[in-house]
């Protein structure tokens, strides 16, 4: 391995590592950023894991995930901004500025996919001001369009900046993610658009192998393994701008089934050989 110096470990592709785990094995292979998810924080303990990054000099990158905006009841509406609240609060403790919202599907016996979207606008609306004031930025990810029923109703970058651009850059941007967007022609001048308002707040890599498993959520491939050109993805968003950290994010049983310090120190290297 030589530079990781951008490389950012998403803490979803080793999930069988503890949080402690993931910290010592970030220090032995000279990884420098993690990017957290809420659960495993939770339990850990948010300002120890806080304390436990920080002690180690790791940079937290981003945390995941806010989001799940498209509820239609009032008391849902409600609980998903406290939530995301509390998830603000959370990365402001971790020291991450960037918070990654997955949007949310249709509600239950709905169809009506423009009205989930302008649910999604009105609780940016409430929350954007709440997370400046806490130094957090949100970061809409479109997902792939297999989850817009269940899990994301923005499945194009198109949709997500047209979202992200009714509100202030330092309030609202993008993610970039390579496993949702690497399919749309439209995404590369897109990026360019990102860029240009200021709004890639982060940038991840994931490759697009097949078969998909049954369920499709856990189908994210090992970088270099599937059909994505990687270099190509990062030209991109470095032609707009981005200069950031980069990180790995990885759903995938087979990499969960293996030793977590295996897979780190496999995927550190994957970044090396795949990426500029």
């Amino acid at each position: 391995m030589t530079d990781l110096s951008r490389f950012s470990i998403n803490q979803m592709t080793v999930k069988q590592l503890s949080i402690p785990e993931l910290v010592q094995g970030c220090l032995e292979l000279g990884i420098p950023g993690v990017g957290l998810w809420r659960e495993p924080v939770q339990s850990y303990g948010v300002e120890e894991t806080a304390k436990l990054v920080r002690d180690a000099g790791l940079t937290v990158t981003t945390l995941c995930r806010g989001g799940f905006f498209t509820a239609i009841h009032p008391d849902e509406r409600a609980a998903a901004l406290d939530d995301n609240r509390r998830a603000v609060d959370e990365a402001a403790t971790l020291g991450t500025d960037t918070l990654v919202l997955v949007s949310g599907g249709l509600p239950a016996g709905s169809k009506d996919l423009l009205g989930a979207r302008e649910r999604i606008a009105d609780a940016l609306a409430v929350l954007g001001p709440y997370a400046e004031e806490h130094g957090v930025k949100l970061a809409i990810e479109p997902l792939h369009p297999m989850y817009a029923s269940d899990r994301c109703v923005v499945s194009t970058l198109t949709q997500a900046l047209d979202l992200a651009e009714r509100f202030p850059a330092h309030q609202v941007g993008v993610t970039v993610d390579t496993y949702h967007i690497w399919w749309d022609d439209n995404a590369p001048a897109q990026i360019a658009r990102a860029g240009a308002g200021g709004r890639i707040h982060t940038f991840q890599l994931a490759d697009w192998t097949t078969p998909l498993p049954e369920g499709v959520l856990n189908g994210r491939g090992q970088i270099g393994d599937g059909s994505i050109d990687m270099r190509e993805w990062q030209r991109y968003v470095e032609a707009a701008g981005y200069t950031g950290a980069i990180e790995v994010e990885l759903f995938n049983d087979a990499l969960w089934a293996r030793d977590g310090r295996e897979v780190l120190a496999e995927t550190a290297e994957r970044f090396v050989a795949h990426t500029l």
